[in-house]
């Protein structure tokens, strides 16, 4: 009589744990649109460790849940294998990233060629009034001559309408973008005739993906680098990286 009550509360169990699972997507939904309802959910999956969820945001970001949607947390989550730890939270980020900013065609940014083949990438969001970008520049031959090709997206640090937005933009809709890109980069001032043009839309995605300064360097699998680095150094990371 035991057996057969522990086990119609075990199957009991069983039904409830799996219904939850079953409204795991619904119930994190629910809350986070109550706690954001503008936040750009992507997926909503379960991460490695049981009855955790993972959710994907748009541009890269992950957080965590619990089925019932009570339980919210935003850090990294650690798996150890053979005694080393592995931040499965900054891997599923950097896949993320890297699909986003490698999906983007290379007609809408100003993009400098690696001399000879090719060997690996990176993406730079920059704005041409930032004095680290400007320095980070100037560095563009020593990269391009290793092999590493440079695709610049904009990112206009005081947002739209702001001077940097202005030359940004102005750059974006030069007939050679990047001759007017090292113009720009050397402070001289050029004018273009206007254009539709993706500046604003890149300084969305930049956001989207974490940039909060310039330069911001994406290395070809996903990794966001915030801040200058040497070109030396630059190019062993993205090669790396490819």
């Amino acid at each position: 009589m035991r057996v057969t009550r522990f086990l119609a509360a075990a199957a009991l169990g069983l039904m409830s744990t799996l219904a939850l699972a079953d409204n795991a997507d619904q119930n994190i939904r629910k809350t986070l649109q109550a706690l954001q309802p503008d936040l750009p959910i992507d997926s909503i999956a379960s991460s490695p460790l049981q009855g955790l969820y993972q959710v994907q945001l748009k541009g890269g970001r992950v957080l965590y849940a619990s089925a019932d949607g009570q339980f919210v947390m935003q850090g990294y989550l650690y798996q150890v294998k053979d005694g080393k730890p592995v931040n499965l939270t900054e891997k599923a980020e950097s896949q993320a990233i890297a699909k986003a900013i490698n999906g983007v065609p290379a007609s809408e940014m100003v993009v400098y060629p690696a001399k000879g083949q090719a060997k690996a990438h990176i993406t730079v969001f920059t704005n041409t009034t930032c004095p680290y970008c400007q320095k980070l520049h100037a560095e563009v031959p020593d990269l391009t001559e290793q092999g590493i090709e440079v695709r610049y997206m904009a990112f206009p640090r005081q947002g739209p309408q702001s001077a940097g937005d202005k030359q940004l933009q102005a750059v974006w809709c030069a007939k050679e973008p990047t001759k007017a890109m090292d113009a720009m980069m050397n402070g001289k001032e050029i004018k273009s005739s206007e254009c539709k043009n993706p500046v604003d839309k890149q300084f969305q995605m930049g956001q989207m993906v974490g940039v909060q300064g310039t330069p911001a360097i994406v290395l070809a699998n996903g990794q966001l680098l915030p801040g200058y680095q040497p070109a030396k150094q630059l190019a062993k990371l993205a090669l790396e990286a490819k």
